[in-house]
């Protein structure tokens, strides 16, 4: 069984997503620790009435970013984090802290990476400039992080039609329902041991 530490900063949805997998036996690993840089993060409370450890933690009570993020890692070591996911998590993690976690932290984007990815991507900003820009397709991917933003090697992805009537709020929706599906389904493989990464390419063993 993998233990699993989870980054948040907002409603929770895809953390309820993993949280129910692994509750019907679809997923080999435990939650350890949800941490939030969000003391109002919905998703506090979700982890909560699922009897999980939970965490804030406000980044003004350190000075630099570098602080934060080695007080979170601290957090995930005294739990025997092997796995960290990010959940709905709107801060960049420190190169230390990438490096610590090489091909161990899991991130949902809701775009096909590389479109509509990058610095500035996040949310309901990405379903805009899906809209804005006129594209026929878009969806979610799942990776995992290096150094970059939204650059690690490319998990899984899956596609979803945007029709000429949408809206940021019915892409999101759309997109969503396919991230409570792809999350979930790369941790799956993950506790398996059953992803394989040869530099830029996830493979995924049979």
């Amino acid at each position: 069984m993998v233990n699993i530490g989870i980054l948040i900063s907002g409603s929770g949805t895809n953390l309820q997503a993993i949280i129910d997998n692994i509750n019907e036996g679809n997923i080999d690993g435990e939650i350890k620790l949800v941490i939030s840089n969000k003391k109002d993060a919905y998703g506090l409370v979700r982890a909560e009435e699922a009897g999980i450890e939970t965490l804030y933690l406000d980044r003004k009570e350190f000075s630099t970013d570098e602080e934060y993020n080695k007080k979170i890692m601290e957090e995930f070591t005294k739990r025997d984090v092997e796995l960290v996911v990010l959940a709905g998590y709107l801060r960049i993690l420190s190169k230390e802290f990438v490096q610590k976690y090489k091909n161990r932290i899991i991130n949902i984007h809701p775009s096909l990476i590389p479109s509509f990815c990058g610095e500035g991507c996040y949310g309901e900003r990405v379903h805009k400039m899906v809209l804005d820009y006129g594209a026929k397709i878009t969806g979610a991917t799942v990776h995992f992080v290096d150094e970059g933003t939204d650059t690690g090697p490319i998990i899984l992805q899956k596609a979803v039609k945007v029709e000429d009537d949408d809206t940021v709020e019915s892409l999101k929706e759309k997109v969503l329902k396919i991230e409570h599906e792809l999350l979930p389904e790369a941790i799956k493989l993950y506790c398996q041991g059953r992803l394989s990464v040869e530099g830029r390419k996830v493979k995924i063993i049979d």
